[in-house]
């Protein structure tokens, strides 16, 4: 029997009501700070979080595209973002700005990507310099360790790793423009514009 996750359609849609799969214990965590104490996501709570987002996300590796290239005005001569699949690209350790390159790297859109059990995409991100980009402070530095620490904490499997997109535009306007569709295509819960779909367990 196929892991592959059970393709998404209407029923199991999150929507800003159904999004409450694991509200209940977002709320009580709020409450439990407020008093002192400490709440941490359960082990079923935290696998229905990520099935949700891998079969939302499934469900668009399969779909045809929609034409909607024009959404944010991008040149008709570069790539089609709906052409995309993170999951195709060839992956990349996630320390792999650790190692030694001579240069600062080349423009990309990048993707952080889980490829546990079931393969989330949890970060999409643009850069000039796709060597330094992660050697500073990045906020998804720390969405990640609180996802890892909860995944050892609760003895479930985590495979953290990169992907890159490299032949993003050179101009920087361009290039976030093609971030943004994608972010809105992909629904990647660690990115701002997705937090009202999938909550923000691990943002704090």
């Amino acid at each position: 029997m196929s892991d592959r996750p059970t393709p998404y359609n209407s029923k199991n849609k999150l929507n800003h009501e159904q999004g409450s799969l694991f509200s209940e214990g977002i709320q009580r965590n709020a409450r439990l700070c407020d008093s002192g104490a400490d709440y941490v996501m359960g082990s079923q709570s935290l696998q229905s979080w990520k099935q949700a987002i891998a079969n939302y996300q499934s469900s668009i590796s399969t779909m045809i595209p929609a034409l909607q290239g024009s959404l944010f005005d991008l040149p008709t001569s570069h790539c089609d973002p709906h052409a995309i699949n993170p999951f195709n690209l060839k992956a990349q350790p996630a320390e792999f700005y650790r190692l030694y390159h001579d240069d600062a790297g080349d423009a990309c859109v990048y993707f952080v990507i889980d490829q546990g059990h079931s393969s989330v995409i949890l970060y999409i991100g643009e850069t000039c310099r796709s060597y330094q980009r992660w050697k500073g402070v990045h906020d998804c530095k720390r969405y990640l360790l609180n996802y890892r620490e909860l995944h050892i904490t609760h003895n479930l499997p985590t495979q953290i790793v990169m992907t890159f997109w490299w032949d993003a535009p050179l101009a920087a306007r361009h290039r976030q423009q093609l971030e943004r569709i994608l972010i809105k295509k992909w629904r990647s819960p660690f990115n701002k514009e997705n937090w009202s779909f999938w909550q923000t367990p691990f943002i704090n």
